[in-house]
């Protein structure tokens, strides 16, 4: 079997996942995870899928004929975030939203070595205050020869100068 990472791209409109989850299983693939958004009108998403060796020409010939509805890129996957080596953290921010906070954040992790598994972020309307909120929960892989520590307390440090709230998650 080979894993395919599919990123998905098309004007919001009923029918988009199933469109691209039938020709899918129409090649033998498996829809294995997915993250799929509505984002300003548009839809947007990743999903990595599975396919028997002997189909992969067949669903990528299949997946480009979508191109009107989606625009799709493949990519190659890769061995699964919980293969390779490091320990993983789980952080959360919080605050009022200004333009930089991802570049911050994602600043130190780089600096420390530290890889990104998962971010997902929003802004939502801050109910009792106005204005707009920033929330962001962040899932990423520390090497092994990398203390974790350093990097959790330049990220309070942040916190405190942009005035946001950080939170470890105990994974």
């Amino acid at each position: 079997m080979t894993r395919l990472v599919l990123t998905v791209v098309g004007d919001d409109r009923a029918g988009l996942v199933q469109s691209l989850a039938d020709v899918v299983s129409e090649h033998g693939g498996n829809w294995e995870t997915s993250e799929l958004a509505e984002l300003a009108g548009a839809f947007a998403g990743i999903v990595l899928v599975s396919v028997p060796d002997a189909r992969l020409e067949e669903l990528s010939r299949a997946l480009e004929n979508l191109d009107g509805l989606l625009r799709i890129t493949v990519h190659g996957g890769a061995a699964p975030a919980d293969a390779r080596p490091g320990r993983r953290f789980t952080f959360s921010v919080l605050g009022n939203d200004r333009p930089g906070i991802v570049r911050d954040v994602t600043g130190i992790l780089t600096r420390h070595g530290i890889t990104i598994d998962l971010f997902s972020s929003q802004t939502r309307e801050a109910p009792m205050a106005g204005g707009t909120l920033f929330e962001a929960t962040v899932t990423a892989r520390v090497p092994e020869d990398t203390d974790v520590t350093q990097a959790i307390g330049d990220l309070e440090q942040l916190a405190g100068e942009i005035q946001v709230d950080l939170s470890l998650v105990d994974d």
